[in-house]
Parts: C-alpha cells; sequence; structure tokens
C-alpha cells in the first residue's frame, strides 16, 4: 500500500502544473485527478449455501459384528447461510460499448480496462476494493488494489488481487511503452513484475512417501519404504489399534474370526474401522494437509518478463470490435524466492526429489480479449465477449456469445 500511494503522489505531480500552482488552484487539481468521476461504496449480499446431498453412513452395531444391526449414521454436512460485505472506492472508466450493470456497484464489476492494454481514457484510474466473505461456513479476506496510469504513449500498471475461496493471492506491476498507428490500433512493450505462490511440480508428499531405505539381510540387500503410509497418521497424533471380532455367517452359520486396524483422532474418537477405510477417507486429508505444510514454507516467488502487447478498439453505434493481447516472452527472471522450487524446475521433480541433472524450462504466457456487436438492424442484434489467460499452469477463460430479437 505504501508503494501505491507514493507512485499516485508521483503521478497526481507530473499532473500538476505550475501554472495551477500560481493561480492558486492545487487543491482543485488534485480533486479532479483524484477523486472527480470516482465513487465510493458500501455493499453487501446474502444468499442460501449450496445444499449437499443426504450423506448416510453405518456402523456397527453394539456386539461390533458384522453381521449383527449396524448403526446408520447422517453424514450430511450442513451450512449456516453465505454472505459477502465490502467497502471500496472506484474511478475507473468505461468503453462505449460497456453498459453499467446495476444501479450500484458492489465490488464484483470486472471492466475490460482492468486488462486492457489501452484505456477509454487518458489519465489515472483506480480501483480500492476489500471484503469479507463466508461460504459454507469458510471465512475470507478479498482484495482487488488497482491503479492505472495511460497517456498517448506510456501505460503503467499496479495490481493486487486476494481471492481467499479459490486460494488466489496475485501481485504486479508493469510498464509499457505505446505506439499509436493511426487512431484506432496501437503496440506497446515493457516489463512486467508478477508473483505466484504455488511452487508448481513439487508434490512433498509424494517424495516422502517414496523415500526408502536399504536393510541388509545376509549379505543380501533388501530396499524397503522408509515412511510406510500409515504412519502419516501417527505424525498427526493419530493411532491404530488392533482388534478382532467374531460374528457367524448368516449363510452356513459357521463362526467368522476377522481382525483388522481401527483408527482413533487426537482426541480418542474412532474415525476408521479398518486400515482401508482410513487410507480411503482420512489419509486423503492428511496428505493434503502434509503439502500445505510444506508448501508455506516456502517464500512467495517474484519474476520479472517481457512483455508485448496490441490493442484495436472500433466504435459505432451499430458495430463495435475490440481486440487486445499481451505476450509475455520467454526470457523470464525470477528475482524473489528459491528457484529450486520455481517454474523453471516445473518438470524436473519426481518421486526421488528434484533431478540432478535438471535444467530450467522457460515458458510463455499470454492474455487475449475479443469484445464484438452488430445490430444488424433495429430488430436483430449479435454479440460477444471473450476473454483467456494462460498464465504458468492456470488457464483463465470467460465467454458469452448472444443473439437479440426484439419483436416488434
Amino acid at each position: 500500500m505504501k508503494q501505491i500511494l507514493l507512485a499516485l503522489c508521483v503521478l497526481i505531480t507530473f499532473n500538476i502544473s505550475g501554472q495551477e500552482k500560481e493561480k492558486g488552484r492545487f487543491f482543485k487539481s488534485i480533486y479532479d485527478e483524484l477523486f472527480k468521476y470516482s465513487t465510493i461504496y458500501v455493499a453487501g449480499d446474502m444468499q442460501n449455501p449450496k445444499e449437499n446431498a443426504p450423506d448416510y453412513f453405518v456402523r456397527p452395531g453394539e456386539d461390533g459384528g458384522l453381521y449383527s444391526i449396524p448403526q446408520v449414521v447422517d453424514g450430511t454436512v450442513y451450512h449456516e447461510f453465505d454472505y459477502r460485505y465490502g467497502i471500496g472506492v472506484r474511478k475507473l472508466a468505461r468503453y462505449d460499448y460497456e453498459v453499467k450493470g446495476a444501479q450500484y456497484y458492489d465490488g464484483t464489476e470486472n471492466n475490460v480496462g482492468l486488462s486492457a492494454t489501452n484505456s477509454p481514457v487518458k489519465g489515472l484510474e483506480y480501483v480500492f476494493h476489500w471484503e469479507k466473505e463466508r461460504e459454507r461456513d469458510e471465512l475470507y479476506d478479498n482484495h482487488r488494489y488497482f491503479l492505472k496510469h495511460s497517456g498517448k504513449y506510456h501505460m503503467v500498471k499496479l495490481e493486487s488481487r486476494k481471492q481467499g475461496k479459490v486460494n488466489f493471492d496475485y501481485k504486479s506491476a508493469e510498464i509499457r511503452a505505446k505506439l499509436p498507428i493511426g487512431k484506432k490500433f496501437s503496440i506497446s512493450a515493457g516489463a512486467i513484475y508478477r508473483t505466484h505462490e504455488r511452487p508448481y511440480g513439487y508434490n512433498p508428499v509424494e517424495i516422502w512417501l517414496n523415500e526408502t531405505t536399504e536393510y541388509i539381510v545376509d549379505g543380501q540387500v533388501y530396499e524397503y519404504p522408509a515412511n510406510p503410509w500409515y504412519t502419516l497418521g501417527f505424525y498427526y497424533g493419530y493411532d491404530d489399534i488392533y482388534y478382532t471380532s467374531t460374528s457367524y455367517d448368516p449363510n452356513t452359520g459357521q463362526e467368522v474370526e476377522t481382525s483388522d486396524w481401527y483408527w482413533v483422532n487426537p482426541e480418542g474418537e474412532i474415525v476408521a474401522y479398518s486400515d482401508l477405510q482410513f487410507r480411503d477417507t482420512v489419509f486423503a486429508d492428511l496428505m493434503n494437509r502434509y503439502n500445505n505444510e510444506m508448501w508455506e514454507g516456502i517464500d512467495n516467488f517474484g519474476v520479472v518478463s517481457p512483455v508485448v502487447g496490441f490493442d484495436f478498439y472500433h466504435y459505432k453505434n451499430k458495430f463495435w470490435l475490440h481486440a487486445y493481447g499481451s505476450y509475455l516472452l520467454p526470457y523470464h527472471k525470477y528475482v524473489h524466492g528459491d528457484e529450486d522450487f520455481s517454474y523453471l524446475n516445473r518438470n524436473n521433480w519426481g518421486m526421488g526429489g528434484l533431478r540432478e541433472d535438471a535444467e530450467h524450462e522457460q515458458w510463455e504466457d499470454y492474455q487475449t480479449g475479443l469484445v464484438f456487436g452488430w445490430k444488424i438492424n433495429r430488430s436483430i442484434g449479435i454479440f460477444f465477449e471473450g476473454e483467456y489467460t494462460k498464465f504458468w499452469d492456470s488457464k483463465i477463460y470467460n465467454s458469452s456469445v448472444g443473439l437479440n430479437i426484439t419483436l416488434r
């Protein structure tokens, strides 16, 4: 936030001329640059959560027999209502084809100007939005801080975005030089700094489970798992208890004796009645827990990349076309984070860890968007909006298409 405010002050200084200072219009210039046409808003919503399908399971009866009358347990998870509330201030221009979706702002708007290389206006634009959200009883803090300054020959953009429920935390800083070609088309080139949290390709629990140890018996070398899968349960305080059970086969009447291990959690509650049930249920959660703990111990990554882009914008009342795109060249340089866990080594991790002969692999990222509208006549209109982003292993796309026929 300090960096954003500092950049804001620098931009203000450049836009205030000495002549205005001399005329005593200093504060008016600040107001016009910062707040004129901006909107301060407070908004929220509340709705029913998505219901889970009924989920029932059985446990052995009181005598523990396999063929006795079992206990039927309702395992359905029920949630309180979902809600979201936030506060923000925004000053963001809309393109001619963009229509304000509601009579008020609530922080969910996604204007094209947030991702396009150009802007509908020159000067300063920004969005500062913070919100708290509850979904299916999970609480999240979200934000989007966006600052952009555009001119005929330049574009500077800073952004910080966090979406808790999808574990998305992203920051970027971008500067480009622009070259207009005619009134509708421009190209740009510069550099962009981006962050990511995920250590791509690194799977800690897979490496841990595949560690081996050697034993020598009578001169023979034997290799065994150093970490049997069930020891992960012990690591998190679970315990297994051996038991035997006697029941009678209803078809033959013969006595049947079975044995297994039942599992209890750190509080002493039974969570599984066999090793197989434990591995198919609780163990999967423990694997994710172990991975998350290992990943949290790795610093975030920061990478600088060269970027080029284009923007074409044509608008008439009955026909408009807006196409834009950015291409990040495969010359990425990490400036923060342990490079061993970076995207450069995404294909170099295996069951035994990072390969000794690993070589860094560069990659290509890009983003492109298209907005199209054609009012064929007074009654028929065709419309399309779409955007596609490929950053690292993430592929994000959204699109909509419409055919409007008005009967007269």
